[in-house]
C-alpha cells in the first residue's frame, strides 16, 4: 500500500491538494502535528472539495509516535536527496510505501535525513528553483509508484459520462 505522510504542514491549500490527491489515488494521509492551521479551516475544506469525506488519513503528534505506528519502506523527500524518485522500485503492492513530505519553510529536519541518507529522494529540477510546491511533489511521487504498480486498482476510463463520452 502506499501512504503519503506530512511532516507538520504549515499551508492549508497544499494540504487540501493532497487530500484530493490520496482520494483520487486511494492512498492514505498521514498528518504529524502541529500544523500551520486548523484541520477544518475553510481553506483545507475548499481545497480538499467534497472529497474529504472519503479521505483515509490519520494524525500523529509527533515524528516518534508515526514511526511507532506504521512499519514498511520510508522514503524522504527532500532537496538534498542525492537519487532521483525514480530509481526505486515501488512494484510491490504488499509492501507499505511511505512517501514523507517535509513543512512548506525547511522541509524535513536533517536529524530525521541522516539516520537512512539511503532513501532521501530528489525530484530532478533546473538551479533556477529550490524545491516544487509540496502538492505537485506529492503528485509526481505517488503517480511514479502507482505507474509502477500498473495503476494498481485504478480507473482508466472516466466513471460518470462514459467511457465513449466523446464520441457521442
Amino acid at each position: 500500500m502506499n501512504h503519503i505522510v506530512l511532516f507538520e504542514p504549515e499551508i492549508p491549500q497544499n494540504t487540501g491538494n493532497i487530500m484530493r490527491t490520496c482520494v483520487a489515488t486511494n492512498t492514505k494521509l498521514h498528518l504529524i502535528k502541529p500544523y500551520g492551521f486548523v484541520l477544518d479551516d475553510n481553506h483545507l475544506k475548499r481545497s480538499g472539495v467534497n472529497y474529504i469525506d472519503k479521505l483515509n488519513y490519520e494524525e500523529y503528534n509527533d515524528f516518534e509516535e508515526f514511526k511507532s505506528k506504521n512499519k514498511g519502506i520510508y522514503y524522504y523527500l527532500t532537496r538534498y536527496g542525492r537519487k532521483p524518485h525514480t530509481s526505486f522500485d515501488y512494484s510491490d503492492t504488499n509492501t507499505d510505501h511511505y512517501f514523507i513530505f517535509g513543512k512548506e519553510s525547511t522541509g524535513i529536519p536533517k536529524e530525521i535525513l541522516k539516520d537512512d541518507l539511503d532513501h532521501c529522494l530528489r525530484i530532478p529540477m533546473s538551479d533556477n528553483v529550490r524545491a516544487l510546491n509540496v502538492s505537485n511533489s506529492v503528485a509526481v511521487v505517488i503517480y511514479e509508484a502507482l505507474r509502477q504498480q500498473n495503476f494498481n486498482n485504478l480507473l482508466f476510463e472516466e466513471p460518470h459520462k462514459g467511457a465513449d463520452y466523446l464520441e457521442k
